[in-house]
């Protein structure tokens, strides 16, 4: 049935996606944890080799996925309990995580786009320190280890005519960070991970390439610097939406000639590929999870 790739951003959906057609597929590596009492999935999937990567159309390197169902509940110790896996993810997946090291945090999207602006809003919530420690030193927080944390939001090319890639490496190159994450809001394959997933990867970021906008790659490779991307799917293909529906209702048709009707409109599905769909609430979903990832960083930058 299925006509149409829809895009998603979470190598989680890209492995679900080849499941049925290739079960043996070599060079994926898949571990899975799950928090019973707290409702919070943890999938590690690993991606070993080219031909995996191919397959998947996604980059060598790691894939964490924390799925909590109520995460768009507005239970403050729930998300705590979020942060902390996100911490304690992060730190797993940062190079030397224990040392002291000078870190870039960088907020991609629009912070006029609402569904677009998680990146800028959690820069908005970051604890920043690399000024005062340059300035006064690490006893200005009482505290003999620090990391250097700084931040930016580059904004979009539409508004500022630069690739947010070129101004990343100009404010590399003058401040020298040993290290990079960076923030964006993903697009999903399934709407029961709208809002409610966060991907961190180690292979740094394509920006916009979930909604069919590519811009230049920000990865360890183009930045010099290793690169861990964290995410959140806060919109979904319209045609998705459509597709699934369409699903359901096939299972119970009999009619020969309704079946064929149904086809025939979900042969249209392509023309849906440009539109993404947004939860209703998603400025709400957004100030609260925008809060839950920069907690999360906040705790795995900190050095005991």
């Amino acid at each position: 049935m299925g006509s149409f790739q829809a895009r998603t951003d979470l190598a989680l959906e890209a492995r679900e996606s080849i499941s049925e057609a290739d079960s043996t597929l070599r060079g994926v590596i898949m571990e899975e944890s799950y928090d019973e009492e707290d409702d919070i999935r943890v999938t590690r999937v690993e991606i070993t080799t080219k031909n995996a990567a191919k397959a998947l159309g996604k980059p060598m390197g790691v894939y964490i996925t924390i799925e909590a169902p109520r995460m768009l509940e507005p239970d403050e110790d729930y998300h705590r309990e979020i942060s902390q896996v996100i911490a304690d993810q992060l730190t797993d997946i940062i190079p030397d995580a224990d040392k002291e090291q000078a870190i870039l945090v960088v907020g991609l999207g629009n912070r006029e786009v609402t569904a677009d602006a998680l990146g800028p809003h959690v820069v908005d919530n970051l604890f920043i320190t690399r000024h005062v420690v340059k300035e006064f030193g690490k006893a200005a927080y009482n505290k003999k280890r620090m990391n250097m944390v700084s931040c930016m939001e580059p904004g979009v090319t539409g508004k500022t005519g630069m690739e947010a890639a070129e101004m990343i490496k100009g404010v590399i190159e003058q401040t020298t960070p040993s290290l990079m994450i960076v923030i964006d809001a993903l697009a999903a394959r399934s709407t029961r991970r709208l809002n409610r997933t966060v991907q961190i990867s180690n292979t740094g970021i394509h920006p916009g390439s979930g909604v069919g906008n590519n811009r230049n790659a920000l990865t360890e490779e183009s930045m010099g610097i290793p690169v861990i991307s964290i995410g959140v799917p806060t919109v979904v293909d319209a045609a998705t939406i459509v597709e699934d529906a369409l699903e359901k209702m096939f299972r119970n048709i009999k009619d020969k000639e309704q079946e064929w009707q149904l086809e025939a409109d979900k042969n249209t599905l392509p023309e849906l590929h440009n539109m993404y769909v947004a939860s209703k609430d998603i400025d709400a979903v957004i100030k609260r999870l925008s809060y839950t990832v920069s907690e999360g960083i906040n705790m795995a930058l900190e050095l005991e």
